[in-house]
């Protein structure tokens, strides 16, 4: 099929057989390797995207359904040389260790503070529970976060 995906504000068209994942479109036919893919089955959160400004795991939705809808990757939330404070964030506070579920974190992040859950440590630990670090830098990226907020507001 051939179909038209909105991300990072750019229509790129693009063929896909119906049962390719919104993850499998972004990463091998338009080449936006910044999300990963970690365990396939929406149980890690490296896959998350923003789908009009909401969060969701790509390796669980179809490409197909993604049609005149707005995605944001983690290539798109940096403006040039300047970085998201989500993104700047993460640098400073270290929420990454190896990298691998930093870009999901990151854009995980961005959909909690857009959505208020930053009132406490625990609400930002339990709002970012669907997204899982293999290194434990879980008390840095919640630094980040509540940084990023703070910085957001």
């Amino acid at each position: 099929m051939e179909v038209s995906l909105t991300v990072n504000g750019v229509a790129r068209p693009c063929t896909v057989e119906p049962r390719v994942t919104l993850l499998d479109a972004l990463r091998e036919r338009l080449g936006l390797t910044g999300t990963k893919k970690g365990c396939d089955r929406g149980e890690c959160g490296a896959c998350t995207v923003l789908v009009d400004g909401r969060r969701i795991k790509s390796c669980l939705t179809l490409a197909v359904m993604q049609q005149g809808k707005e995605i944001t990757t983690v290539e798109g939330l940096a403006r040039g040389d300047r970085l998201h404070p989500v993104q700047a964030a993460f640098v400073r506070e270290d929420g990454l260790q190896c990298g691998f579920c930093t870009p999901g974190q990151i854009m995980s992040a961005v959909a909690l503070i857009g959505e208020g859950h930053t009132r406490s440590d625990d609400e930002i630990r339990e709002w970012m529970s669907g997204n899982l670090c293999r290194c434990s830098c879980y008390p840095n990226i919640v630094a980040a976060v509540r940084e990023a907020a703070k910085e957001m507001s």
